[in-house]
């Protein structure tokens, strides 16, 4: 057999990713387009993964500002990639991973260790799981239907918005606990599972969007919702910031169930 049959003959694994740029002339010729916005990428995966450490030696309120930080960096990587035309389906496909890690692994391991930890048996365990398992499922879906797509709405919670609510809640009762320890665990696992169903959920969600003067000219109302968010929480820093997530999740929920009743109307 020739050497093209043998080629052809190989199953070649991981499927090969065609980058985007390949066909460009590159700035530099040791490093690709991709190179910058893969960094933050990274960044990103660093982050959750010293809020994994950071949670399990009880460093709550360092655990969820590193969440914090990996979503900045989850932003700013998209941003970058776009001013560098450094997009890629390699940077994709590490994107994903590294918001499994930060907004799956990282939120469902603080849930256990700031809450769950004491329950009977495996049911912490398995309860914080569902975070990350929620958002494993939610990750793959997104990534497949990748084709076409423009990021104006989310079909599912996001994963960084669930990890945020998460991180909101945790700082809020870190710093003023307002239900007694039992309590806080029963409302943990609540809302564990009701993160975990939203984001494998068809409930449509809107992307953040930019703050351009084109954002606040076709949406008026909701950029101003967002300032006022923005002004609230660093007024009342973490209840605040837990309640306005809480807010941007029952908003989702409420325009879905408009349009399906309207849906069912005609």
């Amino acid at each position: 057999m020739d050497e093209t049959g043998k080629q052809k003959g190989q199953k070649r694994y991981p499927p090969f990713l065609k980058n985007s740029s390949e066909n460009r002339s590159p700035l530099f010729p040791f490093v690709s387009r991709s190179f910058v916005p893969s960094v933050f990428t990274v960044m990103n995966m660093v982050c959750g993964y010293i809020s994994i450490v950071m949670a399990g030696e009880g460093s709550f309120v360092a655990a969820c500002w590193f969440i914090i930080l990996a979503s900045f960096f989850d932003t700013i990587d998209g941003f970058v990639a776009r001013v560098t035309n450094g997009t890629s389906d390699f940077g994709v496909e590490l994107d994903s991973l590294s918001d499994l890690v930060s907004f799956g692994a990282a939120p469902a391991y603080l849930v256990y260790k700031f809450g769950l930890e004491g329950l009977p048996g495996m049911t912490g365990i398995f309860v914080s799981s569902l975070l990350m398992i929620g958002s494993g499922l939610r990750l793959a879906r997104f990534n497949i239907s990748m084709i076409g797509y423009k990021k104006e709405s989310f079909s599912g919670l996001p994963t960084p918005a669930q990890a945020l609510t998460i991180v909101g809640f945790v700082l809020w009762m870190n710093a003023e606990p307002f239900f007694p320890h039992q309590s806080m665990q029963v409302v943990l696992v609540w809302l564990s599972i009701a993160l975990a169903l939203l984001m494998v959920s068809k409930v449509n969600y809107d992307a953040l969007p930019k703050p351009t003067v084109d954002s606040f000219r076709r949406l008026p109302v909701q950029m101003s919702l967002y300032i006022v968010a923005m002004f609230c929480v660093l007024l009342f820093h973490s209840k605040a910031f837990f309640l306005a997530m809480l807010l941007y999740i029952l908003l989702g929920i409420a325009r879905s169930l408009t349009l399906l009743y309207r849906q069912w109307q005609t």
